[in-house]
């Protein structure tokens, strides 16, 4: 017999809202990196410290292993956009994850990479 479930909450009874609010620690945005949905972000280290980092956190440098974009690493984590920032905000801040401005047109984007964040925004 299914059981009754209230709007907004999901299966085992907690509201969807209140896991980002945690895991960001209540900030909206990252205070020391400014960072686009095209922003390219890769790991910087291969060897972290797990035990000092969130769940999320660990899966965005398992991601980042190679180049992508805030959007894309928003997608394939199913999370909102804003709080993939503060995350990778936080990551820059320990030097696990680099980070680069949006190509800019003396740097010619090839059609792979904006192909790419097409589809992480797609994903969204």
């Amino acid at each position: 017999m299914a059981e009754h479930q209230e709007p907004g909450y999901d299966a085992e009874g907690t509201d969807p809202l209140v896991r980002p609010y945690v895991i960001t620690q209540g900030r909206q945005h990252s205070d020391a990196v400014q960072l686009d949905m095209i922003s390219v972000v890769i790991a910087a280290r291969a060897e972290v410290d797990e035990a000092a980092l969130e769940p999320e956190q660990l899966r965005i440098l398992e991601l980042c292993r190679r180049p992508q974009s805030v959007a894309e690493v928003s997608a394939h984590l199913d999370m909102p956009v804003a709080v993939v920032k503060v995350l990778l905000g936080d990551l820059i801040g320990r030097g696990y994850v680099l980070a680069r401005a949006p190509y800019t047109q003396q740097s010619p984007v090839h059609r792979d990479i904006l192909q790419a964040v097409l589809d992480g925004i797609q994903r969204l």
